[in-house]
């Protein structure tokens, strides 16, 4: 009877044994053959709630309730109307003033010497006419390094037209214009424009900005056309000049030229709406209540805290300003879940 007892005792603590490896070692129930049912089951967590959802019209959209708008910290704006001059936009370069500079230093230098070796030809002149010790060949020679002078100085002044456009050649105040971008003090400034996109008429004045920093845009103050075109890539030019210490030659830049024509009409989209995704620039808009829907904008010009937008938007819709990220992020995760 005992050895029954024992035996029942045994077999009940191999049993809980058995149990227990399965529990902690569920890949044993594999090696040891037993069915599906007879595994012991890990406990499943629970999916997260996905906030993503599509319109009618299939468009990807993010629905959240006021709590969950309320945690994110979504804040929205309203776009303003703005309106901006009819523009092209070009690329353009700093201009070194060096060989500007050599050139006015070139012609001053032929200017003076003009003036003495015309002053020699007076006098030797006048000497000759009187019968004064001078001679026909002094009078002559005397003749001769005045024209000299006269055709270098010419030279310069071709050279002035023909490398920097009339608009600089014939300023009076050439030589302070030259010694403003020497000293830093202004910057000279080339901008060109596809020939299919050439203005009808010359620009009147623009705006220009670092390639790396289009926000930080300035002012610039149209001088008149380049005197040619470039070469290599078949682009009009036009000189400006801008009033900046901040911009050293050979210095990249994108411009926005204004141009006679009708005022354009869009939105000021603010700099903190602007999201930028997979090489695009978004913004959330909010579609309804708690309805948020991304989409692409094409910038157009930078304007105070934001940038003209004058496609994709209109006034009075609302886009994300805080948040935008987050939503991006519930967004991606929803489509994610739903592969």
């Amino acid at each position: 009877m005992s050895r029954v007892i024992v035996g029942i005792l045994v077999g009940l603590a191999l049993g809980a044994a058995g149990a227990i490896t399965l529990v902690k070692y569920p890949h044993v129930a594999d090696f040891l053959g037993l069915p599906e049912a007879e595994k012991t089951q890990e406990p499943q967590a629970p999916a997260e709630k996905s906030f993503v959802a599509h319109d009618p019209n299939g468009q990807t959209t993010v629905k959240l309730d006021q709590d969950t708008q309320a945690r994110m910290g979504l804040k929205v704006v309203s776009l303003p109307a703005a309106e901006t001059p009819a523009e092209v936009k070009g690329f353009g370069r700093v201009l070194d003033p060096a060989p500007l500079a050599a050139l006015v230093t070139e012609g001053a230098s032929a200017q003076a010497a003009l003036q003495a070796s015309t002053k020699e030809f007076e006098r030797v002149k006048t000497l000759y006419s009187q019968d004064q010790n001078a001679s026909a060949r002094a009078l002559e020679a005397a003749e001769t390094a005045m024209n000299k002078d006269r055709i270098a100085l010419e030279s310069v002044r071709l050279r002035l037209l023909v490398g920097w456009g009339k608009e600089i050649a014939s300023r009076a105040d050439l030589s302070v214009f030259v010694a403003s971008l020497a000293a830093r003090q202004a910057a000279l400034i080339r901008v060109d424009v596809p020939l299919g996109g050439r203005p009808k008429a010359p620009p009147v004045g623009g705006r220009v900005a670092p390639m790396d920093a289009p926000e930080n845009g300035m002012e610039v103050q149209a001088l008149g056309p380049a005197p040619n075109t470039d070469p290599q890539m078949q682009m009009e030019g036009y000189l400006f000049l801008a009033k900046t210490d901040v911009l050293a030659p050979g210095a990249a830049l994108v411009a926005w030229l204004t141009v006679p024509g009708r005022m354009r009409s869009g939105v000021i989209v603010p700099r903190d709406a602007l999201l930028r995704h997979e090489g695009k620039t978004f913004v959330y808009l909010q579609t309804l209540d708690g309805t948020f829907q991304r989409k692409a904008v094409v910038l157009d010009r930078p304007a105070g805290n934001g940038w003209f937008v004058d496609q994709d938007l209109k006034p009075q819709e609302k886009v994300v300003v805080v948040g935008a990220q987050q939503l991006l992020s519930e967004e991606r995760k929803g489509q994610e879940g739903g592969e």
